[in-house]
């Protein structure tokens, strides 16, 4: 008797639903109000098509100012800085002049008038060094470092709660400071190394 052969049977085709590629907000909720950031809870359906409930601090965005003298000595400018009390850090630290977009606000124009504000100088040269986000997790406010330069002094004009101590480092003493950790504002850092990898790459 001759051995049967059976057909084999062909595998089903399950199709799947491709996930989404494009976020969607499904509904938001203002959790919290306060003069510089809201908080909302957001139910979001993210890439991949997981649905997941967010909380999100929103703020109009921030400038950071880089100012820097080379007219004493080009090879080794100095930056200006500032030291003050940080409440949520617990501590005083070193950072470079910033500040908050004001809303309808030109970025270049709010941070021409933070440098004022905060520290006095001017500036004749802005130079945009990049944009970033500093906390992506829960944070919405984002960064844009611009490098000032052809300084002049002036009369400054902070916040009444702003307590800001201002002063001039070298650059290669703002460097040592960094690789001592005893700068520890992320800006700041970001700032510096920024401005001597462009130095060092002939860029600026």
């Amino acid at each position: 008797m001759a051995a049967q052969i059976k057909t084999p049977i062909a595998p089903t085709l399950v199709t799947k639903k491709k996930p989404s590629t494009k976020p969607r907000l499904i509904s938001s909720k203002l959790a919290y109000k306060g003069k510089v950031f809201s908080v909302f809870t957001d139910k979001v359906e993210e890439p991949g098509g997981g649905i997941n409930v967010r909380d999100v601090i929103r703020h109009n965005g921030s400038v950071v100012i880089l100012a820097v003298d080379e007219s004493k000595n080009p090879t080794d400018p100095d930056i200006i800085f500032e030291r003050q009390y940080r409440h949520a850090a617990g501590q005083f630290l070193i950072e470079l002049p910033a500040g908050r977009v004001e809303p309808k606000e030109a970025i270049l124009a709010a941070a021409k008038r933070e440098l004022i504000e905060e520290t006095g100088y001017r500036a004749k040269r802005w130079t945009l060094l990049t944009k970033y986000f500093a906390s992506p997790g829960f944070l919405g406010e984002w960064m844009q470092i611009y490098l000032a330069r052809d300084i002049r002094e002036g009369a400054s004009t902070p916040e009444p709660d702003e307590n800001i101590e201002v002063f001039r480092l070298p650059l290669s003493q703002a460097l040592a400071l960094v690789a001592a950790n005893q700068i520890h504002d992320g800006k700041t850092l970001i700032g510096l190394m920024l401005y001597d990898a462009a130095r060092r790459a002939g860029r600026l």
